[in-house]
């Protein structure tokens, strides 16, 4: 058996997803047409199909058919994309470029931008609901990624986090509105929020989906935080020193924004040795899956950590 390669899983799963999401979508054309080639717009504009490899990966782990994973993997696709659109609204970061194209509310018009961002959010709980096996349990785990104890609620202190100063040094600075204790752990909440629920409801989607037990969803969960957490470093660093061709979206949003993020407040050099102490504890938390799955099912969920440390957009 050749060894596993990360780059051949992700460009299997993308083709796969993307053609599952094909057939799902209303297609270019039904009616109201312009919602749905913006939704179309910004659900195919590229994109690495994380939370869908993820989802597989998992499922794969526990021994689920490929084809049982296809809704929850279009599900959590439909559902990021949709927090894609609305993130990137003049009311929120306000951006023009996502995935090397104009966002959606420039392509098409800001009303245009929340109607399909609102579509696709209620497509994922279509689409979720008809996993062949554990289908309520699949969707609450889309909605707990979805509601205002996840990505909203991240969403919202990421917000909140703009119009606060915070104290950066070891001596807390009397005229910020957060101390050091205090911004590292509204960063950390944010982190964990905005981004790492929409890698645990990906995780447990898919094992869900293949009927794993709550018990198998334990170190997935922690996987999830310390892999999600590392994401989200690894993202505010390449904010800071990649340029937009390479990401495929503005860069240097977060200290123009005045963003709370691990580069702002940590610094590069600490930031950096945060996302290696990360990959490391998110490799660690698959220990408790090694004695029921063979190191073969878990390679993939193995492989993802490292991957973030050559992240290059």
């Amino acid at each position: 058996m050749p060894p596993f390669s990360l780059p051949d899983f992700l460009a299997d799963t993308r083709v796969w997803v993307e053609s599952a999401l094909d057939a799902l979508v209303p297609p270019l054309g039904a009616r109201p047409a312009r919602l749905h080639a913006a939704m179309r717009h910004s659900l195919f504009a590229g994109g690495k199909r994380l939370r869908p490899a993820l989802c597989v990966a998992a499922g794969l782990a526990f021994g689920a058919p490929l084809d049982d994973l296809r809704y929850p993997a279009a599900a959590i696709e439909c559902l990021h994309t949709y927090t894609l659109i609305h993130d990137d609204l003049p009311c929120m970061d306000d951006d023009t470029l996502r995935r090397g194209r104009p966002t959606c509310h420039v392509a098409f018009d800001y009303p245009t931008a929340l109607l399909a961002g609102d579509a696709l959010q209620a497509l994922a709980f279509q689409l979720a609901a008809q996993t062949p096996k554990n289908a309520a349990k699949v969707v609450l785990a889309l909605a707990a990624a979805a509601s205002s104890l996840g990505v909203v609620g991240g969403q919202q202190e990421d917000l909140e986090s703009e119009k606060l100063t915070f104290a950066t040094g070891d001596v807390d600075e009397p005229a910020a509105d957060l101390t050091r204790k205090e911004a590292l752990e509204r960063l950390h909440y944010i982190q964990l929020h905005k981004t790492a629920d929409l890698f645990r409801a990906p995780l447990h989607m898919g094992a869900l989906a293949a009927g794993a037990s709550d018990a198998d969803l334990v170190p997935l969960t922690a996987y999830a935080e310390a892999l999600g957490e590392a994401f989200q470093v690894a993202d505010d660093i390449l904010d800071a020193t990649a340029t937009s061709a390479q990401m495929g979206k503005s860069t240097g949003a977060d200290a123009a924004h005045h963003k709370l993020t691990a580069v702002t407040l940590l610094g590069l050099d600490a930031a950096r040795q945060r996302l290696e102490e990360l990959t490391v504890r998110a490799a660690d938390t698959l220990s408790p899956l090694q004695a029921q799955l063979a190191p073969e099912a878990l390679a993939p969920l193995r492989a993802f950590p490292m991957a973030l440390l050559r992240r290059t957009h």
